[in-house]
């Protein structure tokens, strides 16, 4: 999903906007974070009940077995610890159905990747910072 988010994204053409995917966040990602004020990690989720959630995060070290693959929040800890910088960040999880391999987005999982974009060009449009969390009608990570 993310893939295809970051395109549509992209297509916006939105003024003072960066956009990069990667498969998975490395220790890298944190110098790419520091250069910013305000990140938004979009991840597909399994897990939630609403087409997307938005929630703001703050750093924190959770660091596995392995640091082939980062939390947000890491990525944030280790931006504040390497850079002295502390961007404020969200993570924007979208619904998604089907997680094997496969052909493009199922339609639900499409209405969902639309409607959490509205909501992500409407979020940057007006500037704020307030979580959002929509109750209505992710595996491959990616930062914005």
């Amino acid at each position: 999903m993310g893939p295809y988010f970051i395109d549509r994204l992209r297509a916006l053409n939105l003024p003072d906007v960066a956009a990069d995917a990667n498969y998975q966040l490395q220790v890298e990602d944190a110098l790419s974070v520091s250069r910013f004020e305000r990140v938004v990690f979009v991840d597909a989720a399994p897990a939630i009940e609403a087409p997307f959630e938005m929630i703001e995060i703050e750093p924190l070290a959770e660091f596995a077995f392995t640091t082939h693959s980062l939390t947000p929040r890491t990525v944030l800890a280790l931006c504040r610890e390497l850079y002295r910088k502390t961007p404020t960040a969200h993570v924007l999880a979208i619904r998604g159905y089907d997680f094997g391999i496969g052909e493009g987005l199922s339609e639900k999982a499409e209405q969902n990747l639309e409607t959490a974009l509205g909501h992500l060009a409407e979020f940057i449009r007006i500037g704020t910072a307030a979580p959002h969390r929509r109750r209505a009608r992710l595996r491959a990570r990616k930062t914005l």
